[in-house]
Formats: structure tokens, sequence, C-alpha cells
């Protein structure tokens, strides 16, 4: 029998949490931790004949995470928690013998700012320890480098140009929210742009560079230029790509929202003292705008998510799209959450498999894309999330 421990109890741990319980022969026993024991509480008990267990703790402390780690005992330690605390529950993983997944790369809480360098750093040290770690399994990093992975052993002899392309064409019905926590998703949007280019990252002023793209079965859609972690991991393991860049699509009335948010100062991260206490602003606006989780009910459109890939096969030129869309209706009938939650979960839970099922057991610190795609490539169409792919269309890249 093998213990899982799912630290979180946001929307994307609600998704997984439900999709282990419908995946039970092989997640039989499960403990959900978070902060609130109440939220996992919930999650558990919406889930009929589920006897997983649940727990208190807080994932910025590393001793409290040692002490419940040492008493249960996972094999396999899925973070749904916060960037921030991806370091903590490292440490603990190391302290006391768990494998570690998570799905977004360590980001300090005092910068907006996010990089794999600190956790590729662990790497002897899950290697000597005879411990896995797997980054960036959810959808965007997660899915989308599998992609790639796919693409590099199956479809490219050598993958050149590389753009990835997530588009949320869903509408929450509210004046202004996030689909997942607004604290990480404002600062992820407010950064400079990065891309790769010809051996080097080009910076970009935040959302300058956009254009129109077409999403299948969505349309077009205007498309800004981000700065997205998985591309660091990418270029490095597989040096043939000449450019990678990330887009996402956003509209005039959320961005109006987030500029406005911004000149008034909400999008700090640099505490001020408020009657004699210190907040920060942005985890201020978090508090009072809707929870992500609630967005599910009334939800409706889908989203497309995907890698659009130029290279080469046997000489030859070759264009490939290979893409996911996900209707946050069917992900909230199945799951109570919306589209956005369940792409990130679904992958959360299909990676923790990976492990559990040996496929993606080795020692070390690893990105998804360093693993066998093929398997992964097979739950994601058994699971949820099929995907579907065109060579040789017109995917509008630019010569």
């Amino acid at each position: 029998m093998s213990r899982v421990l799912v630290i979180g109890a946001g929307g994307v741990a609600t998704v997984a949490i439900k999709k282990m319980a419908m995946n039970s022969d092989i997640f039989n026993d499960v403990m959900v931790a978070s902060r609130t024991k109440e939220k996992c509480d919930k999650i558990v008990g919406s889930i009929k004949g589920c006897n997983y267990k649940t727990a208190q703790i807080d994932a910025d402390d590393e001793e409290a995470l040692t002490k419940l780690m040492s008493e249960y005992k996972p094999e396999l330690v899925v973070n749904l928690a916060l960037p921030y605390q991806d370091l903590t529950i490292m440490n603990a993983c190391l302290r006391t013998g768990a494998s570690y997944l998570d799905t977004a790369n360590y980001e300090p809480r005092d910068r907006a700012h996010f990089e794999y360098s600190y956790q590729w750093k662990y790497k002897d040290s899950f290697e000597e320890a005879g411990l896995t770690a797997i980054l960036g399994c959810g959808f965007d990093p997660g899915v989308t480098s599998i992609f790639t992975s796919y693409a590099a052993k199956h479809v490219f002899d050598e993958i050149q140009y590389l753009d990835i392309v997530d588009c949320n064409a869903g509408n929450h019905h509210k004046a202004f929210a996030t689909n997942f926590n607004p604290e990480i998703n404002i600062r992820e949007i407010t950064q400079k742009g990065l891309y790769w280019e010809n051996g080097k990252w080009i910076e970009t002023e935040p959302l300058s560079i956009h254009k129109t793209l077409n999403y299948p079965n969505i349309g077009p859609k205007e498309s800004y230029l981000l700065h997205h972690e998985e591309l660091e991991s990418l270029v490095k393991n597989y040096p043939t790509i000449k450019r990678g860049r990330f887009w996402m699509t956003f509209g005039q009335e959320y961005l109006t929202h987030l500029r406005v948010i911004q000149d008034i100062g909400m999008a700090s991260i640099v505490p001020i003292n408020y009657n004699g206490q210190e907040i920060v602003p942005l985890q201020f606006l978090k508090a009072v705008l809707p929870n992500p989780q609630d967005l599910g009910k009334n939800y409706d459109g889908e989203t497309s998510i995907g890698c659009r890939m130029r290279g080469l096969k046997d000489g030859k030129e070759h264009t490939y799209y290979i893409y996911n869309n996900c209707k946050h209706q069917d992900a909230y009938n199945e799951t109570g959450m919306q589209g956005v939650s369940y792409t990130t979960g679904v992958p959360a839970m299909i990676g923790a498999m990976m492990y559990l099922l040996g496929t993606w057991k080795r020692p070390g610190v690893w990105n998804v894309e360093e693993f066998d795609p093929d398997p992964f490539m097979s739950q994601l169409n058994k699971q949820g999330l099929p995907w579907h792919e065109i060579l040789d269309g017109d995917i509008e890249f630019e010569k």
C-alpha cells in the first residue's frame, strides 16, 4: 500500500483528490493536509465512501511538516500549496525519506520572481537519498512540457521553434476574478515578459508583445507574451530550440481592471503600515476578490492549451500542433471545480500515479519532460483531458 500526502485544499487540490479517489486502486491511502483542516474535511467529505485522512499543517513550518511526515510516513508528497512553500516541503521530504511532486516552481515571497534554479540545487541531495522530485506537473508547466517531449520522441528529429499557447475562452460572469490563487496569478502576469531566441533570454515590458491567434473550437483571441517557467527547462533539455515563447489570452476588461489595480498600488507586494498593522496590498486584494474555487457553478466556455512547433524530421521541415480543450461545465459537473483547476489537478494526479506505478521513479530532481511521455499521454485520454494533434497544418508561425 502506497501512502500519499497531499498538501493544499484549494481548487487544484480538490480536483486532484477527487481524481485520486476515482483511481482508488492506486490511491488507496491518502492524507490531505492544509492550514485549515476544515477545508480538507470538506473535500474528503464530499467524496462518497472516501476514507482519506485529513490533518492541519502550516506548509511554511518545516518542523511541523517533518513531524507530520514522520508520523504518516508517505511515500510521495504532492505539493498543491503555494509556490513560496516548495523549498520547506522539499526539505521536509529529505528529512523523512519521502519523494516529492509539485505543479509550480519556487517563488520567493518577497520578490515577484520565479525560476527553477532554486529547486535544481536539490538534485544531488535527492539523488543521494534515493528520492524522486518531479517538478511542474500541472498543465503549463506540466502537460505542455510532456507534449514537447512527446513531439521530440515521435514527430521531430529536431524541434527548432516552440510556442506554448494558453487560451481561456470561459466566462465566469464576475466583474473581475482570477482563475487560480489571485496573489500568484497577478504576480505572474505583471512581471516582465521573457522568451528564448538564438541562445539567449530576451526581456520585454509586461504584456507589451501581443498578437491575435486562432484557437480550436474557439476562434481568434488576442494573445500576450509572458514569462513562464517551463521554457527554462525546455530550452535546456532540448537545445535545438532556436526560439521558445509562451502566450496567454486576456480580455480587455480583465486588462483594464489589472491596470487600475497596478496604478492604485494594489498589486504591490511591499508591506505597508495600515492602522498600526503591517499588510501586503496584494494579499489584501486576494482576500476581497472572488475565490477561484467558487467560480465553477456559473462558468461556461472552455480552455484551449497546447504547443505549436516547427522543426525537422528526416531533413524536411514540418509543423505540429498538439493541444487539449477543456469545457468548464464538464469539469464542474465531474469535480465541482472550473476548468483551470481541472487542467492542473488532473495532471498532478497522473504524475503521482506515474510515480507510484514506478514509471516515473528515478532518484534526483527532474522536470516532467525528462521522463517517458507515452504512459502519461495515455492517461490524459483516460482521465478527462484528451489531446488532439495537427501535423503540417497552418499554425500561424511567422518565418
